[in-house]
């Protein structure tokens, strides 16, 4: 049975690895390790079913970490480097988690995270490097421990944060399964077969952050497969091509905007790297505009696999062929999934009538600590992300708009509810509503439309110090790219938001307003 440990004992000098530094890593150096820290955590972690947090760069720890986890009965859940202290902090408390799993450069975000969740300083590990401010080093943490497998080893789950229409990240947590890790990956390699990615021989590029369900989901299918995965530290679309050239890279996973960096190359960079080892690049996140996707193939060839879901679970599919058949649309419904269009009152719309996307057949999960959330995502048994849009006469799904508040930025989601809050603090600012324009690179940019508050007069410097104050209290990547100030957002008769109103007025206009 082809699964990770498998390699691990069959092929030890096989190369699991390159991290981002060039070091090549063995399947057997890969699996010892993760033995190791799993046995150390599993004396630590008594609990079944209790979660080990990680806030680590796009590395090899990442995977070292989740191997380890992840064949134990426990929930691993990785965190956004990109986060601030107090946002880490939220998720290290909302998770319960009882280890924190980190690295030199985060390690003062970790601390900082840790002291506000209430996490013993003694229970962050650094895992390349030294102990420091009373955390522990990863060398102690595992002294003494073999390398064998240990005992009690049951397949573990990922448990991935998405933003919830409150601004506050979610836990989307499924069940453990009692299965053996090998009988889990089993499943996994099943999976790989829809995008050609389970054949014997690979050789998979990392290009985005481990921290997001789909990066890390497919590197760990590569890693059960038997392939080499190659991280790069970050997205660079001439280091990508030329670690697809000098790799001979196999297969990949990308967001749209990454297809956009890559077509705004000159064309003489993009014909000087050879890319003909590609069998597959899998894409999800964003919607990707036609002209790119026609582009992209045009240029490497019917090899593109977008599968549309979320953290929640994959709903459809569909390859280069079938999408040049029916242009825009995110594919049919996979083996097992049944997808139907309601309307507002619940009823199943017809084919071609848009509708909210509901679905059945992706796996029993629920969002952790938010029973209401659960349910409000429930119709009938059936799930939904809030996402809009249509089936033609094939099943072939075409989505007309995300959910109603929804930002997918460069692939990762942004709710503007938090935004919003971050905003409304500051002392010059009456109200203030946040949208997503579209943007040729990013797919949609973050824009914030702010009533200034009674004697403050718009300006450039009001709108940097509104934006120096939100980045004190958000990730960077969601503090507004453009500030427009007006004389008010448009509301409802009970004080709500009205989103929808405020993204077609910005759409139409000739620009978002002023920028800064």
């Amino acid at each position: 049975m082809r699964s990770f440990t498998g390699y691990a004992r069959s092929a030890p000098s096989r190369i699991a690895v390159v991290d981002r530094d060039g070091r090549r890593i063995g399947y057997g150096e890969l699996s010892e390790r993760a033995n190791r820290l799993a046995r150390a955590v599993a004396a630590s972690v008594d609990r079944e079913g209790a979660t080990v947090a990680a806030l680590l760069p796009n590395s090899g720890l990442v995977l070292l970490a989740e191997r380890a986890v992840t064949q134990l009965p426990l929930y691993f859940t990785p965190i956004n480097w990109h986060l601030t202290a107090a946002e880490a902090g939220y998720i290290l408390a909302d998770s319960g988690a009882r280890l924190l799993l980190t690295a030199v450069e985060f390690a003062g975000t970790a601390l900082e995270a840790a002291d506000r969740a209430g996490m013993p300083r003694e229970r962050v590990i650094v895992m390349d490097g030294d102990g420091r401010d009373g955390c522990t080093a990863l060398a102690d943490f595992i002294a003494d421990q073999p390398a064998d497998p240990p005992e009690g080893r049951a397949a573990g789950q990922r448990m991935l944060y998405t933003s919830g229409t409150t601004g506050r990240p979610k836990g989307v947590r499924r069940p453990l399964t009692g299965l053996s890790p090998e009988r889990a990956a089993a499943a996994v390699l099943k999976r790989a077969e829809l995008y050609g990615a389970d054949h014997e021989e690979g050789r998979y590029l990392s290009v985005a952050p481990l921290y997001h369900a789909a990066p890390l989901a497919y590197a760990v299918q590569a890693l059960e497969a038997g392939h080499t995965v190659v991280i790069l530290p970050r997205w660079e679309p001439v280091a990508a091509l030329r670690a697809i050239e000098e790799h001979t890279i196999t297969w990949t996973y990308m967001v749209p905007m990454m297809f956009a960096d890559l077509l705004g190359l000159p064309p003489e960079v993009r014909a000087g790297h050879e890319t003909g080892s590609l069998r597959s690049v899998v894409h999800t996140a964003a919607p990707c505009p036609v002209h790119v996707k026609k582009a992209v193939i045009d240029w490497l060839g019917p090899i593109l696999a977008e599968i549309y879901g979320g953290t929640e679970g994959g709903v459809t599919f569909i390859d280069s062929a079938q999408w040049l058949a029916h242009p825009g649309s995110v594919g049919r419904a996979r083996a097992g999934v049944r997808i139907r269009i309601l309307d507002e009152s619940g009823r199943e719309v017809g084919p071609g009538e848009v509708g909210r996307v509901h679905f059945s057949g992706t796996g029993t999960f629920e969002y952790w600590n938010d029973p209401a959330k659960t349910a409000a995502s429930r119709v009938g048994g059936m799930t939904t992300l809030g996402d809009v849009g249509r089936l033609d006469q094939d099943g072939y799904l075409y989505l007309s708009d995300r959910a109603a508040d929804l930002i997918i930025s460069g692939g990762v989601n942004i709710y503007p509810a938090e935004i919003e809050s971050a905003l409304l603090e500051h002392p010059g600012v009456r109200d203030a509503g946040v949208v997503g324009v579209p943007d040729d690179r990013w797919g949609e940019r973050v824009v914030a439309v702010v009533v200034p508050a009674a004697g403050t007069a718009p300006s450039d410097a009001l709108a940097a110090s509104i934006r120096d104050f939100a980045r004190e209290r958000i990730a960077g990547f969601k503090v507004p790219k453009d500030i427009e100030f007006r004389a008010e957002v448009p509301r409802s008769d009970v004080g709500k938001l009205l989103r929808r109103e405020l993204r077609a007025s910005l759409r139409a206009a000739t620009g978002t307003g002023r920028e800064h």
